[in-house]
C-alpha cells in the first residue's frame, strides 16, 4: 500500500519558519516528480512548490518564491519544504504529492499520489 505522510505543520507567528516533511511508502519515488499542494479559494489544489526527480529543476508558486525551498532525498524516500518568513496569507493544510513521470509539474491533475496533509497556521 502506498503512502505519503507529512509531518512538521504546526503554528508559528508571521515571520518565522516551518520545516514540513513528506515520507512515502510502499513503493520507490526517486524516479518521478514530487510536489506540495495547498488549497485556495475556488482551488482543492494550489500548486506550492515542485522539483524532478533529479533535483536539477524546481519551480515555486510565485506567493512563495524566495521563502520556499523544496529538497528530496531519493535514499530516504523523502521531500521536504522549508518555509521562511512565513505570512498569515500562508495558513492552509500543505499537501505533498508524488507524480508517475519524472519532470516537475505544477499542475495537480499530473500527480497520482496525495498525503493527507499537514496544517500550518501562522498568526499575525
Amino acid at each position: 500500500q502506498v503512502q505519503l505522510v507529512e509531518s512538521g505543520g504546526g503554528l508559528v507567528q508571521a515571520g518565522g519558519s516551518l520545516r514540513l516533511s513528506c515520507a512515502a511508502s510502499g513503493r520507490s519515488f526517486s524516479s518521478y516528480a514530487r510536489g506540495w499542494f495547498r488549497p485556495a479559494p475556488g482551488k482543492e489544489r494550489e500548486f506550492v512548490a515542485t522539483i524532478d526527480w533529479m533535483c536539477t529543476s524546481t519551480d515555486y508558486a510565485d506567493p512563495v518564491k524566495g521563502r520556499f525551498t523544496i529538497t528530496r532525498d531519493n535514499a530516504k524516500n523523502t521531500v521536504d519544504l522549508q518555509m521562511n518568513s512565513l505570512k498569515p496569507e500562508d495558513t492552509a493544510v500543505y499537501y505533498c504529492a508524488a507524480a508517475s513521470y519524472s519532470s516537475s509539474s505544477d499542475a495537480a491533475r499530473n500527480y497520482d499520489y496525495w498525503g493527507q496533509g499537514t496544517q500550518v497556521t501562522v498568526s499575525s
